[in-house]
């Protein structure tokens, strides 16, 4: 049985366009955040489409491990994209079994992106935290975790994800570069309020350094981040 691969990215990402980069391999299988219904059930987080998240997908956590998440499966991969913030009262000791990697992003982006869709966004809800917390424990298992950085992701997808594979011990497959327009088959219910862009994507876009203006309010979450970025950044393989 292949060992799964587990993304733990913070929100508003690249996330659910490298979703659909592994979805092009025709060896691997595709899981959409599995643990989202449970993370809402915990937290009492209210998002878009909370009750629509609940009533579609399995709300316990560990059953989510059991049943999805160290699942066997045909394929020869399983890529499941998380977010870092859905382990909440969970016992993580699973972790030993999946090979995971981190993808993050500027907090300025995150922050100024999310607040659309939650207008006061928290570190929860941010993630950033979580993510060291996880690459100090991982790390303490033995496991070698590989970085991801959305800026160097878009600047060059394919030397990113060559490295990735090669770091994952899988080969590469020129497929995940490119995707056709419109939804998956492995989004989540949520898709209608998160994925309008990526919908429209063929592939992963130019980056384009974000010039909104960040609002005041968000400027101290942002400052509680920036550390937490720069020592995940320094580690990200680059472009």
């Amino acid at each position: 049985m292949s060992t799964p691969i587990c993304l733990w990215s913070g929100p508003r990402n690249v996330s659910t366009a490298l979703m659909y980069s592994f979805a092009q391999r025709a060896d691997t299988r595709c899981s959409d955040e599995p643990l989202y219904a449970h993370y809402l059930r915990v937290s009492g987080a209210e998002h878009p489409g909370r009750e629509e998240a609940l009533a579609a997908q399995e709300n316990d956590g560990a059953q989510v491990v059991r049943e999805v998440i160290l699942a066997p499966i045909t394929e020869a991969l399983h890529f499941q994209k998380h977010m870092a913030h859905h382990l909440l009262e969970l016992d993580l000791g699973f972790l030993s079994n999946t090979r995971n990697v981190l993808l993050v992003r500027d907090p300025a982006e995150v922050a100024v992106t999310l607040s659309v869709q939650i207008p006061d966004p928290t570190m929860r809800d941010i993630g950033m935290q979580r993510q060291v917390e996880l690459m100090v424990d991982l790390e303490s298992r033995g496991q070698r975790v590989p970085v991801l950085d959305s800026r160097e992701l878009l600047l060059d997808p394919e030397g990113v994800l060559r490295e990735l594979c090669r770091q994952l011990d899988m080969a590469w497959d020129a497929a995940m570069l490119r995707w056709p327009a419109g939804p998956r088959a492995c989004d989540g219910v949520w898709a209608k309020h998160w994925y309008k862009n990526v919908h429209r994507s063929t592939g992963f876009g130019e980056y384009r350094p974000k010039s909104d203006p960040i609002p005041s309010r968000l400027q101290p979450l942002i400052d509680r981040c920036r550390p937490l970025h720069e020592m995940l950044l320094a580690r990200a393989i680059c472009a």
